[in-house]
C-alpha cells in the first residue's frame, strides 16, 4: 500500500518539466517508494526504471559512447524517438552517472528521475554544468502528521501557528496522544512505523543504523578510523537538543578539534545529524557561533542511547518544523534560552507541561529580541491561548 508523503505534490508537479529530479535523503526514509509511485503515474509506455544496486543495471549506462546507451535501453522497450522517462534508483553506486545524465538530457527528449542516499556524495556527483538543470528534493523520516497517515487516521493540518494555538480540541488530543507516545519512542522511519510488534520496531531501527553505518560511513567517509566516528555518534546522543562543545568532544575522543569538525560535517551531510545556529541580527554571527544538535529521528535517539523526556520532545518538535521553516535557537549567558526561533519571527519553547510562569518568561525573552509571536509547545493538554499542543504541530 502506498502512503502519500508531504513532498509528493511537489514531485508530481515536476514530472512534466525538463529538469532532472533528484530525490535524496538518509537510507530507509522512503525514497524508492516515492520513485516507484512516480513511475506508476507516468502514462507513457516509453519509460523504464533501474535499480543501481544491481551491477547489471549499472552496466547499461557504462558505455564510453553515451549514444550507445540507447541501444542498451532498446532491450527494455525504450527509444529516443519520443519523450522517454528514465527512473534510476540508488545512483551513488555509479559515480559516472552525472555525466551520462547531463549528456542524454541535453541531446535527447528525456526526463530523468533519480534517487541517491547521501547529499555528501551527490554534491560532487553532477558536473557544475548541471546547475539549473536539476532539482533536488530531500526526504526525511515521517513528521507526526505523516505518521498519522501511515496509521490510517490522517488529520487536517493548519498552517499558521496562531491557528494551531486557538484550534485545540481535548477529545482529539485524547485520541492522538497514544500515537504521539509511540512516535516519541520509535520515531518516523516508514518501515519502523508499519511494524506492530515493539521488538520488531527496535530490530528495524538497529537495521536502519547498520545500513547507514555500513553503507554510507564505510563507503563514503574518507576517514582512516571510522570507529572514532562511531564513538562520536554515541557521545552525541545525550547531547540532543543541546549546544555542541567541540573541545570537550575532541578531548573525550582523543582527537583534534579539526577532526571532530570533519566528523560533524560528514554526519550532517549524510542526514544523520542536524545543527542549528544561534539567533542573531547578523547572518555572519549566526553561522559562526555555537550550534545546537538534533538527530535524524527520535527513534534513532532511543535506539542508540539515553535521552531525557524533554530532549525527546524537543527532538520531535524539531522533526516537525525543519522541513518548512528556518530554525535558530537563542541563549544568553546566565541561562535564558529560547528553544526555537522560527523564521526570525516566532519564539517557541518546548515543555512537557505548561505553567503561567513559563509563558511570562518566554514573553519577556521574546520582547528583548523583538519577536512578535510566542508559543509554548506542550505535550500535555492546555487551554492557554499561547500554547500549541505537540500533537497538533
Amino acid at each position: 500500500m502506498f502512503y502519500p508523503r508531504i513532498i509528493l505534490p511537489q514531485l508530481k508537479k515536476e514530472l512534466e518539466t525538463p529538469e532532472v529530479i533528484v530525490i535524496t535523503g538518509m537510507r530507509q526514509v522512503g525514497k524508492t517508494t516515492l520513485l516507484d509511485h512516480l513511475f506508476s503515474l507516468v502514462k507513457s509506455s516509453n519509460k523504464v526504471k533501474f535499480d543501481f544496486e544491481n551491477p547489471l543495471n549499472r552496466k547499461i549506462f557504462e558505455e564510453e559512447d553515451y549514444d550507445a546507451i540507447w541501444n542498451n535501453l532498446a532491450n527494455f522497450g525504450v527509444n529516443n524517438q519520443s519523450k522517454a522517462y528514465i527512473f534510476l534508483d540508488e545512483i551513488q553506486h555509479l559515480p559516472s552517472i552525472g555525466s551520462v545524465v547531463k549528456y542524454l538530457r541535453d541531446h535527447f527528449d528525456v526526463k530523468f528521475v533519480l534517487t541517491g542516499s547521501s547529499s555528501y556524495y551527490l554534491k560532487n556527483l553532477f558536473p557544475e554544468s548541471m546547475a539549473g538543470r536539476k532539482l533536488i528534493f530531500e526526504v526525511y523520516p515521517l513528521t507526526f502528521s505523516e505518521f498519522l497517515v501511515f496509521k490510517g487516521i490522517p488529520q487536517k493540518q493548519l498552517v499558521l501557528f496562531s491557528e494551531k494555538a486557538i484550534s485545540k480540541n481535548n477529545i482529539l488530543y485524547s485520541k492522538l496522544i497514544p500515537f504521539y507516545q509511540e512516535y516519541l519512542e520509535y520515531g518516523g522511519f516508514p518501515k519502523v512505523v508499519l511494524q506492530q510488534d515493539p521488538e520488531r520496531k527496535k530490530a528495524m531501527l538497529t537495521e536502519v543504523f547498520t545500513s547507514y553505518y555500513e553503507g554510507d560511513v564505510k563507503s563514503l567517509a574518507d576517514f582512516k578510523d571510522t570507529t572514532k566516528l562511531r564513538n562520536l555518534i554515541l557521545l552525541l546522543i545525550p547531547r540532543v537538543g543541546s549546544r555542541i562543545e567541540v573541545a570537550k568532544l575532541a578531548a573525550s575522543l582523543g582527537v583534534s578539534r579539526e577532526t571532530v569538525y570533519s566528523y560533524l560535517s560528514f554526519l550532517e551531510k549524510t542526514y544523520f545529524i542536524f545543527l542549528i545556529s544561534k539567533f542573531s541580527g547578523s547572518i555572519d554571527r549566526q553561522s559562526a557561533g555555537t550550534q545546537k544538535l538534533f538527530l535524524c529521528d527520535v527513534g534513532m535517539v532511543n535506539n542508540l542511547g539515553k535521552a531525557s523526556e524533554g530532549q525527546l520532545l524537543e527532538q520531535c518538535v524539531f522533526q516537525n518544523l525543519h522541513l518548512n521553516h528556518n530554525l535558530h535557537f537563542y541563549n544568553k549567558d546566565g541561562g535564558n534560552e529560547i528553544d526555537f526561533i522560527v523564521d526570525a519571527s516566532i519564539a517557541l519553547e518546548v515543555k512537557t507541561s505548561v505553567s503561567k510562569r513559563d509563558l511570562d518568561h518566554l514573553k519577556r525573552r521574546s520582547q528583548i529580541l523583538n519577536l512578535p509571536e510566542t508559543y509554548i509547545i506542550s505535550k500535555e493538554y492546555s487551554e492557554e491561548k499561547e500554547v500549541i499542543l505537540a500533537t497538533d504541530l
